[in-house]
């Protein structure tokens, strides 16, 4: 497991993510069936919120090259501007891309994309049926694309969340015990830090008109909407300090 904040732990935590860019390769070298791909989200959502550095990433990006096998980012979650970039893997800065993109929820529609033609769907009912590509799903999605660009939303949700994270920072400094491992420095609002009472952290926050959510045994994690502000994230604060007074 990664230390957070990321950048405090910097050295050991490489030493982990190279120790895991191995043992992914000896699980592409070593399985009795070639894998096709490796499937992996930018921040792990469910199990927790766990985030590791653009380096990691860069790293699964040649092993998985080195060894003919697909790299399929799940954007599900991350994807649509959540974490102040349009997908989360902008962040990286890869100079090969993901072989694949998958998305839903927020874009009203479930799908993929990619750049290589040979990933095209050779038989037309892959396409064309009950569960598969809805054209009027595909024109919200674009909707919702021209608003977000329209209102500059993914750059709203960046310094937002910049200024959040900094909001939260203070807060883990004054009260160390309840906010641990504050993580998602420059990831826009895509925040989550652990809390020893986190159950009761979340049922509290209800009662200040907080809503926010849990992952994984101990993490609090937030997933506020891209209109989120300043303003917003001031509310947040404080009603979370009151809750850590109580």
């Amino acid at each position: 497991m990664l230390k957070y904040p990321l950048e405090q732990h910097a050295e050991e935590n490489a030493r982990e993510e190279q120790r895991c860019l191995e043992e992914v390769e000896s699980l592409l070298t070593g399985y009795h069936n070639k894998p096709a791909a490796v499937v992996v989200e930018p921040i792990q959502s469910e199990g927790g919120d766990n985030h590791a550095t653009p380096a990691f990433f860069k790293g699964l990006r040649e092993v998985t090259r080195k060894h003919n096998v697909l790299l399929i980012v799940d954007e599900v979650q991350t994807g649509v501007g959540a974490t102040g970039k349009f997908w989360a893997h902008e962040h990286w800065n890869l100079q090969d891309p993901p072989d694949m993109v998958t998305f839903s929820k927020k874009a009203q529609t479930a799908g993929y994309y990619f750049g290589n033609p040979e990933l095209k769907p050779n038989k037309p009912y892959r396409q064309f049926n009950t569960w598969m590509g809805d054209p009027a799903r595909a024109l919200l999605f674009r909707a919702i694309i021209n608003e977000i660009e329209r209102l500059n939303l993914v750059e709203n949700t960046a310094e937002t969340g910049n200024y959040l994270y900094n909001r939260l920072a203070d807060l883990s400094t004054k009260y160390p015990n309840e906010f641990q491992n504050l993580r998602g420095k420059g990831q826009g609002t895509f925040i989550a830090w652990d809390s020893p009472r986190r159950d009761e952290v979340l049922r509290k926050a209800k009662g200040v008109g907080i809503n926010i959510g849990g992952s994984g045994e101990r993490a609090v994690r937030l997933r506020p909407m891209l209109i989120f502000q300043k303003k917003h994230a001031d509310l947040l604060c404080d009603g979370l300090e009151k809750i850590t007074r109580s």
